[in-house]
Protein backbone atom coordinates (compact mmCIF):
# COMPACT_ATOMS: atom_id res chain seq x y z
CA UNK A 1 0.00 0.00 0.00
CA UNK A 2 1.57 3.29 -1.05
CA UNK A 3 1.63 6.56 0.84
CA UNK A 4 -1.18 7.73 -1.44
CA UNK A 5 -3.50 5.01 -0.10
CA UNK A 6 -2.89 4.89 3.63
CA UNK A 7 -4.65 2.27 5.76
CA UNK A 8 -7.59 3.62 7.70
CA UNK A 9 -6.18 2.41 11.04
CA UNK A 10 -2.83 4.18 10.62
CA UNK A 11 -2.03 6.49 13.56
CA UNK A 12 -0.06 9.56 12.48
CA UNK A 13 1.53 12.03 14.88
CA UNK A 14 2.14 15.69 14.15
CA UNK A 15 4.57 16.79 11.43
CA UNK A 16 5.14 13.32 9.99
CA UNK A 17 6.74 13.35 6.51
CA UNK A 18 6.36 10.52 3.97
CA UNK A 19 8.66 10.62 0.93
CA UNK A 20 8.24 8.69 -2.31
CA UNK A 21 6.69 5.23 -2.33
CA UNK A 22 5.95 4.12 1.23
CA UNK A 23 4.07 0.84 1.74
CA UNK A 24 2.31 0.72 5.08
CA UNK A 25 0.60 -2.31 6.61
CA UNK A 26 -2.29 -2.50 9.05
CA UNK A 27 -2.10 -1.26 12.62
CA UNK A 28 0.98 0.94 12.26
CA UNK A 29 1.83 4.06 14.26
CA UNK A 30 4.17 6.83 13.14
CA UNK A 31 4.85 9.35 15.89
CA UNK A 32 5.54 13.09 15.91
CA UNK A 33 8.22 14.41 13.59
CA UNK A 34 9.16 11.06 12.03
CA UNK A 35 10.39 10.93 8.43
CA UNK A 36 9.79 7.84 6.31
CA UNK A 37 11.21 7.23 2.82
CA UNK A 38 13.96 9.84 2.88
CA UNK A 39 16.55 9.65 0.10
CA UNK A 40 20.10 9.70 1.55
CA UNK A 41 22.67 12.31 0.64
CA UNK A 42 25.96 10.48 0.02
CA UNK A 43 29.50 11.83 -0.19
CA UNK A 44 31.57 11.19 -3.30
CA UNK A 45 33.64 8.54 -1.46
CA UNK A 46 30.75 6.77 0.28
CA UNK A 47 30.57 2.99 -0.18
CA UNK A 48 26.81 2.98 0.51
CA UNK A 49 24.54 1.56 -2.23
CA UNK A 50 23.59 3.99 -4.97
CA UNK A 51 20.75 4.09 -7.44
CA UNK A 52 17.05 3.62 -6.79
CA UNK A 53 16.65 2.10 -3.31
CA UNK A 54 13.09 0.99 -4.05
CA UNK A 55 10.00 1.42 -1.88
CA UNK A 56 10.07 1.86 1.87
CA UNK A 57 8.02 -0.81 3.67
CA UNK A 58 6.38 -0.80 7.08
CA UNK A 59 4.73 -4.16 7.69
CA UNK A 60 1.74 -4.73 9.99
CA UNK A 61 1.91 -3.38 13.53
CA UNK A 62 5.09 -1.33 13.14
CA UNK A 63 5.79 1.63 15.44
CA UNK A 64 8.06 4.46 14.28
CA UNK A 65 9.08 6.68 17.23
CA UNK A 66 9.14 10.46 17.45
CA UNK A 67 11.87 12.07 15.36
CA UNK A 68 12.98 8.77 13.82
CA UNK A 69 14.14 8.58 10.19
CA UNK A 70 13.52 5.53 8.02
CA UNK A 71 15.35 5.95 4.72
CA UNK A 72 14.12 4.92 1.29
CA UNK A 73 14.23 1.20 0.56
CA UNK A 74 14.31 0.15 4.21
CA UNK A 75 12.00 -2.60 5.47
CA UNK A 76 10.57 -2.59 8.98
CA UNK A 77 9.03 -6.01 9.55
CA UNK A 78 5.84 -6.86 11.43
CA UNK A 79 5.50 -5.66 15.04
CA UNK A 80 8.99 -4.09 15.06
CA UNK A 81 9.67 -0.81 16.87
CA UNK A 82 11.99 1.97 15.71
CA UNK A 83 12.68 4.08 18.80
CA UNK A 84 12.64 7.86 19.15
CA UNK A 85 15.37 9.60 17.09
CA UNK A 86 16.61 6.30 15.67
CA UNK A 87 17.77 5.95 12.05
CA UNK A 88 17.29 3.05 9.65
CA UNK A 89 19.41 3.64 6.55
CA UNK A 90 18.54 2.74 2.99
CA UNK A 91 17.86 -0.93 2.17
CA UNK A 92 18.33 -1.99 5.80
CA UNK A 93 15.93 -4.48 7.39
CA UNK A 94 14.68 -4.56 10.97
CA UNK A 95 13.19 -8.01 11.57
CA UNK A 96 9.82 -8.98 13.04
CA UNK A 97 9.23 -8.12 16.71
CA UNK A 98 12.65 -6.47 16.93
CA UNK A 99 13.46 -3.23 18.72
CA UNK A 100 15.85 -0.47 17.64
CA UNK A 101 16.40 1.70 20.71
CA UNK A 102 16.35 5.47 21.07
CA UNK A 103 19.07 7.23 19.10
CA UNK A 104 20.39 3.98 17.59
CA UNK A 105 21.09 3.48 13.90
CA UNK A 106 21.27 0.71 11.32
CA UNK A 107 23.68 1.34 8.46
CA UNK A 108 22.83 0.84 4.81
CA UNK A 109 21.85 -2.72 3.87
CA UNK A 110 22.20 -3.99 7.46
CA UNK A 111 19.98 -6.99 8.17
CA UNK A 112 18.52 -7.59 11.63
CA UNK A 113 16.62 -10.80 12.37
CA UNK A 114 13.59 -11.54 14.52
CA UNK A 115 13.13 -10.67 18.22
CA UNK A 116 16.39 -8.71 18.40
CA UNK A 117 16.81 -6.10 21.14
CA UNK A 118 19.10 -3.20 20.21
CA UNK A 119 19.39 -0.78 23.10
CA UNK A 120 20.02 3.01 23.24
CA UNK A 121 22.75 4.78 21.20
CA UNK A 122 23.96 1.75 19.23
CA UNK A 123 25.59 1.98 15.78
CA UNK A 124 25.44 -1.14 13.62
CA UNK A 125 27.49 -0.35 10.53
CA UNK A 126 26.51 -0.86 6.91
CA UNK A 127 26.12 -4.50 5.91
CA UNK A 128 25.99 -5.83 9.47
CA UNK A 129 24.09 -9.11 9.88
CA UNK A 130 22.31 -9.74 13.18
CA UNK A 131 20.67 -13.13 13.52
CA UNK A 132 17.54 -13.90 15.56
CA UNK A 133 17.22 -13.35 19.34
CA UNK A 134 20.37 -11.23 19.72
CA UNK A 135 20.79 -8.61 22.48
CA UNK A 136 22.95 -5.55 21.79
CA UNK A 137 23.62 -3.41 24.88
CA UNK A 138 23.63 0.39 25.11
CA UNK A 139 26.37 2.32 23.33
CA UNK A 140 27.77 -0.55 21.22
CA UNK A 141 29.60 0.70 18.11
CA UNK A 142 30.67 -1.48 15.18
CA UNK A 143 32.82 -0.88 12.10
CA UNK A 144 33.23 -2.59 8.73
CA UNK A 145 36.60 -1.11 7.81
CA UNK A 146 39.85 -1.89 9.65
CA UNK A 147 41.87 0.48 7.46
CA UNK A 148 39.60 3.57 7.47
CA UNK A 149 40.65 4.51 3.94
CA UNK A 150 38.22 6.90 2.22
CA UNK A 151 36.70 5.52 -0.96
CA UNK A 152 37.54 1.92 -0.14
CA UNK A 153 35.44 -0.38 -2.40
CA UNK A 154 32.39 -1.89 -0.75
CA UNK A 155 33.50 -5.43 -1.63
CA UNK A 156 36.60 -4.99 0.57
CA UNK A 157 34.59 -4.10 3.68
CA UNK A 158 33.95 -6.78 6.31
CA UNK A 159 30.87 -5.95 8.35
CA UNK A 160 30.31 -7.84 11.62
CA UNK A 161 28.00 -10.84 11.98
CA UNK A 162 26.21 -11.37 15.29
CA UNK A 163 25.08 -15.00 15.51
CA UNK A 164 21.77 -16.20 16.90
CA UNK A 165 21.15 -15.56 20.56
CA UNK A 166 24.44 -13.78 21.31
CA UNK A 167 24.67 -10.88 23.77
CA UNK A 168 26.93 -7.88 23.20
CA UNK A 169 27.89 -5.30 25.79
CA UNK A 170 25.46 -6.17 28.54
CA UNK A 171 25.16 -8.03 31.79
CA UNK A 172 28.04 -6.69 33.89
CA UNK A 173 27.80 -5.18 37.37
CA UNK A 174 29.95 -2.32 38.66
CA UNK A 175 30.17 -2.64 42.43
CA UNK A 176 29.51 -0.03 45.08
CA UNK A 177 32.20 2.68 45.30
CA UNK A 178 34.11 1.14 42.39
CA UNK A 179 36.01 3.35 39.94
CA UNK A 180 36.30 2.63 36.19
CA UNK A 181 39.13 4.57 34.50
CA UNK A 182 38.57 6.51 31.27
CA UNK A 183 38.89 4.32 28.17
CA UNK A 184 38.52 1.06 30.09
CA UNK A 185 36.58 -1.78 28.46
CA UNK A 186 34.64 -3.62 31.16
CA UNK A 187 34.03 -7.26 30.20
CA UNK A 188 33.24 -8.74 33.63
CA UNK A 189 31.82 -7.65 36.95
CA UNK A 190 33.80 -5.01 38.86
CA UNK A 191 34.06 -5.77 42.62
CA UNK A 192 32.92 -3.19 45.16
CA UNK A 193 35.62 -0.61 45.88
CA UNK A 194 37.86 -1.74 43.03
CA UNK A 195 39.76 0.54 40.67
CA UNK A 196 39.88 -0.93 37.19
CA UNK A 197 41.60 0.25 34.00
CA UNK A 198 42.81 -1.06 30.68
CA UNK A 199 41.53 -3.12 27.76
CA UNK A 200 40.11 -5.39 28.96
CA UNK A 201 39.62 -3.72 32.34
CA UNK A 202 41.63 -5.23 35.21
CA UNK A 203 41.66 -4.49 38.92
CA UNK A 204 44.71 -2.30 39.71
CA UNK A 205 43.79 -1.46 43.28
CA UNK A 206 41.20 -2.48 45.84
CA UNK A 207 39.98 0.36 48.05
Amino acid sequence: MSSRALPDDLVLGKNVVLHGEVRIGRGCRIEDGAIVGRIPVLSAVSSAPRGDPGPTTLEDGVVIGAGAIVFAGARICAEAIVGDQAHVREQATLGPESLLGRGSALGAAAVVGARVRIQTNVWLTSGTVVEDDVFVGPGVVTTNDDEMEPGRPADELRPPVLRRGCKVGGGVEVGEEAFVAAGAVVTRDVPPGAIVMGVPARVVRQR
